[in-house]
C-alpha cells in the first residue's frame, strides 16, 4: 500500500525534473547578452525630470559586478509607474552585460531590483509550512504546484508562441494538470476519476461558452496586458482573442478542480458509509453538496478578478461614470466574461460531478474502494 502511494509522487517528480530540462520559450533574437546581480554604489539622478507624480530620464549608476569590477549602468524611466524603479546606494540590481558586439565602454543596464533572493526565501518556507502541515499529502501537492509553473512555462506558453491555437493548448495543459493533481491527491481510484471527469465536463463547457461570448461581445483579447506589445515583439500573427479564450480556461481551472474533488469526496463518503444507496439517492447528495459548496466558489472568482482590476473601478467611481459607461467598457466588459464564464462552467461542475460520482459508485458493492 506504502509503495502504491510513493509511486506516483516519484513519477511527477521524474516528469518535474524532465521537464525542467525542456527549453523555454526561445528568444527573438540572441546578442549574447547576460544577466547578473550587481550591488549599486553610487547614484546620478541629476538627468532625471520630474512630471507631476512620475518621473522622466536616465538614472546614472555605478555598481559593484561580483568580480568586484564597479562599472556604469543606466537606468531609464518612462514616467510609467507600473514599469519604472528607482535605484538607491547599497540596493541590489539585476543587470544586463552587453555582448561582444557592444561598443567598448557601454554602459550596463540596470532592469530591475534583484529580488531572487527573497524569492527563494518565501518559497522555501512555503514549503516547510506545507510539508509541516500536511505531511505526505503536502510533499505530493507541493510536488503539483512545482508540476503546475513548469507546464505552463515549459509547454503552453512555447507552444502558444509557435503558433498554436492558445484556447486548445490552455484546454490540453488544463486536463494534463487536472489528471495528475486528482489521480495524485486521490490515487488511482473512483473518487479521483469521477472529480477528473466532472471537472473535465465543467472546463469543456466553459471553453464553448467562452468562444460564443468572446465573438458576441466583441471581447478581442487587448485587454490583457502587454497584449500589445506582444505583438509588436514579432508575434503579429497571434489571435488575442484565443489567448483570452484560453487565459480563461486557465485562471478558473483551479478552482473547478476544488469543486470537482470536494463533491467527488463527498458522494465517496456517502457511499462509505451507507453502501446501500444507489444512483439516485448518491446524485441527489452530489447536488446538495453541490449547492452548498457553489455559492463561495462563484464569489471567489468575483473577487479575485475584480481585485485585479481595483484601480480601474476606483477612477471609474472618482470621474462619476454611469454604471451602464462602466458596463459597457472594454476593460470591464472583458472581466465580465471571464468571471461569468468561468462562474458558468464552475456551476455545472457539480451536477456534472454529482452525476458522474453517483454513476460509479452506485455500481460498487461496497464502500471499499477498488
Amino acid at each position: 500500500m506504502r509503495v502504491r502511494r510513493i509511486v506516483p509522487s516519484v513519477v511527477l517528480a521524474i516528469a518535474c525534473a524532465a521537464l525542467a530540462f525542456v527549453p523555454g520559450p526561445r528568444r527573438l533574437a540572441d546578442d549574447g547578452a547576460r544577466t547578473c546581480r550587481a550591488e549599486v554604489v553610487e547614484v546620478d539622478d541629476s538627468s532625471l525630470q520630474l512630471h507631476g507624480f512620475v518621473e522622466f530620464g536616465t538614472q546614472h549608476l555605478k555598481v559593484r559586478l561580483p568580480d568586484g569590477r564597479v562599472v556604469s549602468a543606466d537606468n531609464e524611466l518612462r514616467a510609467q509607474m507600473e514599469l519604472d524603479k528607482k535605484f538607491a546606494p547599497g540596493d541590489t540590481a539585476l543587470v544586463v552585460v552587453p555582448g561582444q558586439g557592444a561598443p567598448d565602454g557601454a554602459a550596463l543596464v540596470a532592469r530591475d531590483h534583484w529580488r531572487l533572493g527573497w524569492c527563494t526565501a518565501l518559497f522555501a518556507a512555503f514549503c516547510v509550512l506545507l510539508c509541516a502541515f500536511g505531511g505526505w499529502t503536502g510533499a505530493k501537492a507541493l510536488f503539483s504546484f512545482v508540476f503546475s509553473c513548469l507546464a505552463v512555462w515549459k509547454l503552453l506558453i512555447p507552444l502558444v508562441l509557435a503558433g498554436w491555437h492558445a484556447s486548445t493548448v490552455s484546454f490540453l495543459v488544463v486536463a494534463c494538470l487536472t489528471g495528475v493533481i486528482m489521480y495524485l491527491v486521490a490515487g488511482w481510484t473512483k473518487k479521483a476519476f469521477s472529480a477528473f471527469a466532472g471537472s473535465m465536463l465543467g472546463v469543456v463547457a466553459s471553453l464553448g461558452l467562452a468562444h460564443v461570448v468572446a465573438r458576441v461581445m466583441h471581447v478581442n483579447g487587448a485587454t490583457m496586458p502587454f497584449a500589445q506589445q506582444l505583438l509588436f515583439s514579432g508575434y503579429s500573427f497571434m489571435d488575442l482573442q484565443d489567448v483570452f479564450i484560453g487565459a480563461i480556461v486557465l485562471a478558473s481551472s483551479g478552482a473547478v478542480m476544488d469543486l470537482g474533488m470536494d463533491i467527488a469526496a463527498g458522494v465517496c463518503e456517502v457511499k462509505r458509509h451507507n453502501p446501500s444507496l444507489g444512483f439516485r439517492e448518491l446524485f441527489m447528495s452530489g447536488i446538495r453538496m453541490g449547492r452548498a459548496v457553489v455559492g463561495t466558489m462563484t464569489t471567489t472568482l468575483l473577487l479575485a478578478y475584480s481585485g485585479g482590476y481595483i484601480t480601474l473601478l476606483m477612477v471609474f467611481a472618482a470621474q462619476g461614470t454611469h454604471p451602464l459607461d462602466i458596463l459597457s467598457s472594454t476593460l470591464v466588459s472583458a472581466e465580465l466574461v471571464k468571471t461569468l464564464v468561468g462562474s458558468f462552467g464552475l456551476v455545472l461542475v457539480a451536477p456534472f460531478t454529482a452525476l458522474v460520482s453517483a454513476a460509479v459508485f452506485a455500481r460498487a458493492s461496497s464502500a471499499v474502494e477498488r
